[in-house]
């Protein structure tokens, strides 16, 4: 089993805290400094490499690591017809199906997530983000008869993990898995570990997969850390703040971008897996850990379970941290819940976060 496997694989069994939960408003944020992009399409998003400055080796070696974003996604694309993961989903209702070492220790750790987050992430909601895909090409909004019927081909309570086979199996008809939740962040996790290992690559660096999910390892422009800005999730061209991110993954889930009007109402693309339908109770969710995997999943979940949920499940997720983002409840300042975050990480607007409600 290679590192990076058995690190995800341990995960929710030992994790360091992040810190304490106060928050420093009024601070000089750090800013970035010279640096060297590497980047390729894929995922339906951007994924680059941003490293320091340095040998022309370094730029050769990195180009190698995003060959291996388009090698994940040719088997975990679900548009792929020809995908491993599309074959799970074709096959699994009938027969138990063998799927790599890789894919199967996903589907654990997206089983796992499922039950510490009471379901709120659901690697098989397949068959309700269809259904909602489908009915915003067509202008409408899905029938109850239609949500009853993909709520009953959804849930990973109906997938059959088989640890020493590696076969999947599904335990109702039409179930199917979608990775779009976790898979970005566990294509950050496979190149993180392969940048880690190679010694032709830069150890100081920073990966992202469409500017939403990323990971930092060491530190830019003489920080301890890389300055990473936190979006405005009302006001998308500016920043409520700037983290600085060291050796650890982040991601960040909201619906302020993709979304659509049905009969005067908003719907985000976000769905609450438990009911089949979109959630909407907060501006954006972004999540700290040691996995990409495990962040890019967990904004997602929280996000969908709200601000008193999240925390509650945060806090009994060690390793892991959040900034949670509620609507206003007058004017245009945010008033952001941090939950297992350390202090001198995050360094706030105070003309567009109200810190004095920071909590």
């Amino acid at each position: 089993m290679s590192d990076s496997s058995r690190s995800r694989r341990g995960f929710l069994e030992s994790l360091t805290p992040l810190g304490n939960k106060d928050v420093t408003p009024n601070r000089v944020a750090p800013t970035s400094g010279s640096t060297i992009h590497v980047a390729t399409r894929a995922m339906a998003c951007e994924f680059s490499v941003i490293m320091n400055p340095g040998p022309h080796e370094h730029v050769a070696a990195v180009g190698d690591v995003l060959e291996l974003v388009h090698e994940i996604e040719s088997w975990l694309s679900i548009y792929n017809p020809n995908s491993e993961i599309s074959r799970v989903n074709h096959d699994a209702a009938t027969k138990p199906v063998h799927a790599r070492r890789t894919l199967f220790e996903l589907l654990q750790t997206a089983k796992t997530l499922f039950d510490q987050t009471d379901g709120a992430f659901d690697i098989a909601a397949g068959a309700q983000i269809k259904l909602w895909k489908d009915c915003r090409a067509e202008k409408r909004i899905p029938t109850d008869d239609e949500i009853a019927d993909v709520l009953l081909r959804s849930g990973t309570q109906h997938l059959s993990l088989d640890d020493n086979a590696t076969t999947v199996r599904f335990g109702v008809e039409g179930l199917q898995l979608d990775p779009g939740g976790i898979g970005k962040g566990f294509a950050l996790d496979e190149a993180t570990a392969w940048l880690k290992k190679t010694e032709e690559c830069p150890h100081e660096f920073l990966v992202h997969g469409g500017h939403s999910s990323l990971v930092a390892c060491g530190g830019n422009n003489g920080h301890p850390g890389w300055p990473v800005g936190i979006g405005n999730p009302l006001f998308t061209k500016k920043r409520l703040g700037t983290v600085l991110l060291c050796d650890q993954a982040m991601s960040t889930s909201g619906s302020n971008i993709q979304f659509f009007r049905h009969a005067g109402q908003r719907y985000g693309h976000i769905l609450d897996p438990r009911t089949a339908m979109p959630v909407d109770g907060m501006l954006s969710v972004t999540v700290f850990a040691d996995s990409a995997a495990i962040a890019d999943a967990l904004s997602t979940a929280f996000f969908v379970l709200g601000v008193e949920n999240a925390r509650k499940c945060c806090d009994n997720l060690p390793g892991v941290g959040a900034i949670l983002i509620p609507f206003p409840t007058k004017g245009n300042r945010v008033s952001p819940t941090v939950v297992g975050v350390p202090a001198d990480r995050i360094f706030w607007d105070d003309q567009q976060v109200n810190v004095n409600a920071l909590n």
